[in-house]
């Protein structure tokens, strides 16, 4: 290692979330389970004015999705790297995919969407100040 990288990695601030390990999750209860202990965290740590919240979900064989829910709605941000995973969010939830990265899915959805990803997640990591499309609204939990 450099000085130069030495001086680097003393300037860059440590993250402020940090990826959880993924715990496969097999039923609705599982999923219903984690799905408060989110938000539960989200509440605690994200200030209210924070925009572009949601999870990130890194897939175990590579690729991020980006995930924010709301009262209506649930959007997802499949960057390229994990575009392989389309049809299975297609079976899981019955929607057609987009035509580009970001998916729009009703929220009644989202139990099925994370019991068909749970065995393909390595790791979770709270997010702000992603951007979520034309999505990219205020943290909706």
């Amino acid at each position: 290692m450099t000085a130069a990288n030495d001086i680097n990695d003393a300037n860059t601030p440590a993250p402020r979330f940090r990826p959880r390990p993924w715990i496969h999750l097999d039923t609705p209860q599982d999923v219903e389970l984690w799905i408060a202990e989110h938000d539960q965290a989200m509440q605690e740590l994200i200030k209210p004015q924070e925009t572009g919240v949601g999870i990130r979900f890194t897939l175990a064989e590579g690729g991020d999705i980006y995930m924010q829910t709301g009262a209506d709605a649930i959007v997802l941000d499949v960057e390229p790297d994990a575009a392989w995973i389309a049809p299975l969010i297609t079976a899981a939830t019955g929607a057609e995919p987009p035509p580009g990265q970001y998916w729009l899915l009703p929220d009644d959805r989202l139990v099925q969407l994370i019991i068909g990803l749970s065995s393909l997640v390595a790791s979770t990591t709270l997010v702000v100040g992603h951007r979520f499309g034309s999505h990219g609204r205020r943290m909706m939990y």
